[in-house]
């Protein structure tokens, strides 16, 4: 009988600690997102600002928003009532300088107080180089505010995806074999050869200039993919490049993909990219 109690005893135990590492997950920590105020702060610029309060109007919706300065969001940041909606620039190791800006979406709280690193961080979405930007991320602005929207509603669903970041939508690039892609030319690395094209696209995949892609992209037509690559202006060691794929109506992340540059691995989609991109469709022509 005693031997019965112990055990009970050490199960009911096992059980609370589970439960309450539950509690402690990510999609819990967030599951009041939709209730709560997300601060959209802005950055300063007034054209970009501009921009950005124009977007936000047009399609947040998951959550009450009110725009903030930076000022503002140094005074709030610890606090849990808020989510912050920022631009940072991100330093990857052994990079000397950071290369690349990112939308930022977090949860305010006391750990703000050590660094923005430390707040509970939703999603990071890369969006322009951190340096003389091109210019796209004008255009592909409503696109990001929706893509980040999906993440944060999706991670709050279960943890799977929380913890899997922005590649958890990897796997939808093999349900796209009826939909079209257009890369602007510059978006595919010096790799991409006039043989591999022959190769691996097919009468649906364009590649055409940058200004022209991204009509697409302005029309908003569902059912077309449209290339993005934010890479560094001037790479130095350690630097990274994201390559994108987005559904130009529905905003929909399909691709995401991130490679390490160095002298031999140029900006902009590789091989290995487009073979996986195009697996499904070479299948479906078969």
């Amino acid at each position: 009988m005693k031997r019965i109690i112990i055990s009970f005893i050490t199960v009911f135990l096992c059980v609370a600690a589970w439960g309450q590492a539950q509690l402690n997950t990510k999609s819990v920590k967030i599951s009041d997102f939709t209730q709560k105020t997300t601060k959209v702060v802005l950055t300063g610029n007034d054209f970009f600002d501009s921009s950005l309060k124009e977007e936000v109007t047009a399609v947040w919706h998951i959550s009450p928003y009110e725009f903030c300065t930076l000022e503002e969001f140094g005074a709030l940041k610890t606090d849990d009532r808020f989510y912050f909606l920022l631009t940072t620039k991100g330093k990857f190791k052994n990079e000397k300088e950071a290369g690349l800006q990112f939308f930022t979406l977090v949860k305010g709280g006391a750990a703000a107080e050590k660094g923005i690193n430390k707040m509970l961080e939703i999603v990071s979405l890369p969006f322009a180089a951190a340096e003389e930007p091109c210019g796209r991320e004008h255009v592909f602005l409503r696109a990001f505010l929706n893509i980040i929207q999906n993440f944060t509603l999706d991670a709050m669903e279960k943890d799977t995806n929380a913890y899997g970041g922005l590649g958890l939508y990897n796997i939808d690039i093999f349900k796209t074999e009826n939909m079209g892609i257009v890369f602007s030319k510059d978006d595919l690395s010096d790799e991409i050869t006039q043989e591999l094209k022959d190769k691996h696209f097919d009468k649906d995949i364009l590649v055409i200039d940058e200004n022209y892609a991204d009509t697409f992209m302005t029309d908003g037509q569902e059912g077309i993919l449209v290339s993005y690559v934010v890479a560094p202006t001037t790479p130095g060691p350690g630097a990274f490049c994201y390559k994108m794929l987005i559904d130009s109506g529905s905003h929909r992340l399909y691709y995401f993909k991130k490679h390490r540059l160095t002298k031999n691995q140029g900006p902009g989609f590789l091989p290995e990219d487009i073979k996986v991109i195009t697996l499904q469709r070479k299948k479906a022509g078969e």
